[in-house]
């Protein structure tokens, strides 16, 4: 048995593992491995056999952590020394990765400014990108990396803030900001899974791509008011394959890109499309794609769909069994807020109010503010123990002109 040490860590051969043991990593590609952590025990005999049966050519265990005291370290060779992951696959979350700057957190209001900033500029990017594919010109990815950065920067200045913005999209937006929406939830929920800093860029960059194969469906279809028919459906269900088949002819696009694009509409219990892929076969970025997007597609207003409110989607979403890896599905629950700062909500008495936090003791109960109509002309915090929220409403349906500088407005004023 080749055993070698890094630091407080034993590398060891998959056929090693014993029950007991910390996992920290593995020596391989994400998509080597069926699970979508990278450390946890090993506590079952399911687990143990889904390593020892894995692709990884090593797997890391922290000795202090696990049963593995009694492997004696020796030390690492040269060859482990000078060992990187695959280049086309994303640095495993145990090694670091050159660094993505990353901000010192800020306040709600400090960040909001900010995230408004490049959620603007994103607007513009991926809008261009889309007329671009249109016009059958490839795609640059690696233009895109500044903006993935930038998205990456707000949101761990405040997630929240960002977030926030991209799920009050407009429908008339909703094609192409998707997919920025998209990015910036597998930015965050990356950071969760405490990828490296070169694998959140990964998960950024595949967000903003996975749903190009859109740009090159029919407008009318895309637009649709009504319900799909079959073979409009059937035509829609393309968009994967074309869409992957558009990034292989493209510059700058990883492998992990790649598999989200062909892989987000697959279902972790094989009934999803194209290839009804199912369970261990989906790798970690699929699976975190899959529930990206169906969160951001069913919390936006649609052509054809009013939005759900946050509230109304998790509760769906923890109800179809079988569509998402479910210990994935918790955390991401626990990632995004319930109802997104800056909402516009509809209140049990009638009136109008604005979501301006959070509320961890109540989630569904966050803090608001009145908007101003003509019986109360001036906006005021509302006792969220009182006021019942009994669903969400937009700014276009409202007739709010120049809403979006007015929210930005009352946010700065009345978070504190």
């Amino acid at each position: 048995m080749v055993r070698e040490a890094t630091i407080a860590l034993i590398r060891i051969a998959p056929e090693d593992v014993q029950l007991g043991m910390f996992i920290q990593g593995f020596d391989g590609s994400w998509l080597d491995h069926p699970f979508w952590r990278t450390r946890f025990v090993i506590e079952t005999e399911r687990d143990l056999l889904k390593v020892r049966e894995s692709a990884v050519s090593a797997v890391i265990i922290d000795d202090a952590l696990g049963s593995a005291a009694q492997l004696e370290p020796v030390t690492a060779s040269p060859e482990a020394s000078s060992w990187q992951p695959p280049a086309r696959h994303a640095a495993p979350a145990w090694r670091p990765a050159p660094a993505v700057h990353t901000p010192q957190p800020q306040s709600f209001p400090a960040a909001y400014g900010r995230a408004t900033r490049i959620f603007g500029k994103s607007r513009k990017a991926v809008s261009a990108m889309y007329s671009d594919v249109r016009l059958g010109k490839a795609i640059k990815a690696e233009k895109l990396v500044p903006l993935v950065d930038e998205i990456t920067s707000s949101i761990d200045e405040n997630p929240r803030a960002f977030i926030s913005i991209a799920q009050l999209k407009t429908r008339h937006e909703y094609t192409y900001m998707h997919s920025v929406a998209v990015c910036a939830l597998m930015i965050n929920l990356a950071r969760d899974l405490r990828f490296s800093d070169a694998a959140v860029r990964d998960a950024g960059m595949a967000g903003l791509l996975h749903d190009i194969g859109k740009a090159l469906m029919p407008l009318e279809l895309l637009d649709k008011p009504g319900k799909l028919t079959d073979e409009e459906f059937e035509v829609i269900k393309t968009h994967p394959m074309r869409g992957q088949e558009l990034l292989k002819q493209s510059s700058g696009v990883s492998h992990n890109a790649l598999e989200v694009c062909l892989r987000h509409h697959e279902r972790f219990d094989g009934q999803g499309y194209p290839d009804g892929l199912s369970g261990d076969r989906l790798s970690l970025f699929a699976r975190m794609g899959a529930l990206c997007d169906v969160y951001d597609a069913v919390t936006s207003e649609r052509a054809y769909k009013p939005a759900w409110s946050p509230t109304e989607t998790v509760a769906n979403m923890r109800d179809w069994a079988g569509h998402f890896d479910p210990e994935m599905f918790e955390l991401f629950v626990k990632s995004v807020g319930i109802y997104p700062t800056g909402a516009l909500v509809r209140l049990k008495s009638g009136r109008v109010a604005m979501v301006t936090g959070e509320n961890p003791d109540d989630p569904t109960r966050p803090p608001l503010v009145s908007v101003p109509d003509a019986l109360h002309p001036e906006a005021e915090r509302l006792d969220p123990a009182v006021e019942e929220i009994v669903g969400m409403e937009s700014a276009e349906a409202l007739h709010l002109e120049s809403w979006e500088s007015k929210r930005a407005q009352m946010i700065k004023r009345f978070r504190s």
